[in-house]
């Protein structure tokens, strides 16, 4: 095995395994990742297409901080009997939404923790009421980790879930809560929530029901390099299951692990802060394995806009969102931001044209 040869095959788009990306990770030069990582990028692109980046205005709205989870990295959740506990009312979410729409966006990431007192009615009378008072609303909400949970709690199968939430509003699936899809890990960060296999079944399903999706990845806590490839090549996989003329996965989101204050941390910590050049590097990796997933996502609201340009040098094709409100990394300690007008110049800065697109990665005229 030579980095030469993994390299070679990964162009190719031939699938290269966990344990050739972890090759990768330990002996390829940064550069010769970026380059490389930038063939896969081009080939996977239209030609017309290759020198946009994309981006969008949504807003991160968060349905309650109320969580049985207790996830040991989340400075965010809380019990129902806590003094700060809360459930976004209709009220709220029409302020949020009215200002998101005034800005020119039209989607909502919509998160929050897992409740019994959260179930399948529950989130079906919310979606219908926010498609009412908002048509055009685009609802990219919940997760695999509230889909497994809700399932369970109604006595129904995945796709059943996701068919009735889709039904009542859903448009298309985040990858919220899938950390490092290893249970070895999963057992010490967050081990109330559902199982690998569990998470990526629920993927699997959505994209039956041809609910767009997205994959996330969050590193730089008790994970192994192997277990984050490891990661990665079974998102790969979980895509290459989707059916024909299901999109699956659109997108790919890696970020790093804040532990400012978290449980984690004190348990376990402390944990070195991810460089710019392992993001970089993770960017890269991921695009080199992930060949059959069309975009990676830099996330520069967790490693700032200048690491996240070099990013879009390196395999990524999207900025992300200006993200109008955003509470979970941020009470780890991750504080970056920007404005669309600062989106823009940034990525034009990175010698790239800026253009907006919507959830579905269309572009937006």
């Amino acid at each position: 095995m030579t980095v030469q040869d993994i390299l070679c095959k990964a162009i190719d788009l031939e699938p290269i395994t966990a344990e050739e990306g972890e090759f990768l990770f330990y002996n390829a030069s940064l550069g010769e990742l970026s380059y490389c990582a930038n063939q896969v990028k081009n080939k996977l692109r239209k030609p017309e297409d290759r020198n946009y980046v994309g981006w969008i205005i949504d807003r991160n709205i968060n349905l309650s901080n109320i969580c049985i989870t207790r996830c040991k990295f989340c400075n965010f959740s809380r019990s129902k009997y806590s003094a700060d506990a809360y459930i976004t009312s209709m009220d709220e979410y029409k302020q949020k939404v009215g200002e998101l729409f005034r800005a020119g966006g039209r989607q909502v990431l919509l998160q929050g923790g897992m409740s019994k007192d959260f179930g399948l009615d529950f989130y079906c009378n919310l979606f219908s009421s926010l498609k009412k008072n908002f048509p055009g609303i685009v609802l990219h909400a919940l997760g695999p980790a509230e889909i497994a949970f809700i399932s369970k709690q109604a006595g129904k199968s995945y796709f059943e879930t996701l068919s009735i939430l889709h039904d009542a509003g859903l448009d298309s699936l985040p990858g919220a809560g899938a950390e490092i899809l290893v249970d070895r890990v999963r057992k010490i960060i967050s081990p109330a929530k559902c199982s690998s296999d569990e998470w990526l079944e629920v993927m699997h399903q959505a994209h039956v029901l041809n609910l767009p999706t997205s994959a996330t990845m969050v590193f730089g806590h008790v994970e192994t390099v192997l277990e984050r490839m490891q990661h990665l090549v079974k998102i790969r996989e979980t895509q290459q299951r989707r059916p024909e003329g299901s999109e699956g996965f659109i997108t790919f989101i890696p970020w790093p692990f804040y532990s400012e204050g978290t449980r984690l941390d004190a348990e376990l910590g402390p944990f070195a802060k991810i460089s710019g050049d392992e993001y970089v590097r993770m960017i890269a990796i991921s695009r080199l394995i992930l060949n059959n997933v069309k975009n990676i996502q830099a996330s520069w609201l967790t490693v700032g806009k200048t690491i996240g340009q070099v990013c879009l040098h390196s395999g990524a094709n999207d900025f992300g969102s200006i993200m109008m409100e955003e509470h979970v990394v941020s009470a780890a300690g991750a504080n970056y931001s920007l404005d669309k007008n600062e989106m823009v110049v940034a990525i034009r800065e990175a010698g790239f044209i800026p253009r907006r697109r919507d959830s579905s990665y269309n572009w937006v005229e």
